[in-house]
């Protein structure tokens, strides 16, 4: 199958330190893929890469066959990146935000149902700077959901979230798998996702940290 994002050989460098080598995985439709791993064994890094905010070192990320790393036109229509930040601006309110977004991806859609999926249309016009954490990062759940994106990458979604907030937000990637999507998500909690629909990568198999004797070779 072409329409498989394929991760191929990738290493990754930060400054003057290697992160990760060597690192392969596959996201075809309706799948997910968790990353695990310690700290500092690559998760943001292979995120970012993906996203076309870091350079990769060396390999390939294919889609339909093409070498898509660093493709910005792609990566805008089929790629939407949530950080450890939420990407909100702070004196803005929540619908400005939202809306700001929405145009920025071509959402077609109604924001305010959007938020209402999030439960967060209460805060629809008050600043960002008055919510409280999890308010926040609910804010910026709906911003995903206001990107026709087919790939997620989140990161550490659950940041600031209550038990509540979390069971939204597994119901939320469930209804991205079903409808054919696919999520690349790090985290050190459960997600509550479909155990058939998803798997797992360690991050720490392919860092540099488990390979010390070829550390000198990116250096």
């Amino acid at each position: 199958m072409s329409d498989i994002l394929r991760g191929h050989n990738l290493s990754c460098i930060r400054g003057d330190r290697p992160v990760f080598s060597g690192l392969g995985f596959e996201l075809p439709p309706g799948r997910a893929v968790i990353l695990s791993g310690a700290n500092g064994s690559g998760k943001s890094s292979l995120m970012k890469i993906i996203a076309g905010l870091l350079p990769a070192q060396n390999g390939t990320l294919s889609y339909d066959d093409q070498d898509m790393l660093g493709n910005r036109d792609w990566i805008s229509r089929n790629i939407c990146y949530l950080a450890h930040k939420n990407g909100m601006k702070p004196e803005m309110t929540v619908a400005e935000n939202l809306a700001f977004w929405a145009n920025m991806e071509h959402h077609n859609g109604d924001v305010r149902k959007e938020a209402v999926k999030v439960g967060i249309d209460h805060c629809l016009d008050l600043p960002v700077c008055y919510l409280s954490s999890g308010q926040a990062r609910r804010a910026a759940l709906t911003r995903v959901l206001c990107h026709p994106a087919k790939f997620w990458l989140l990161d550490e979604p659950t940041v600031g979230l209550d038990s509540s907030g979390v069971e939204l937000l597994a119901g939320l990637m469930n209804d991205h798998l079903k409808a054919g999507g696919r999520i690349l998500a790090a985290t050190h909690i459960e997600l509550g996702l479909d155990p058939d629909n998803s798997s797992r990568l360690n991050m720490s198999d392919f860092s540099y940290s488990a390979f010390p004797d070829h550390e000198e070779d990116l250096l």
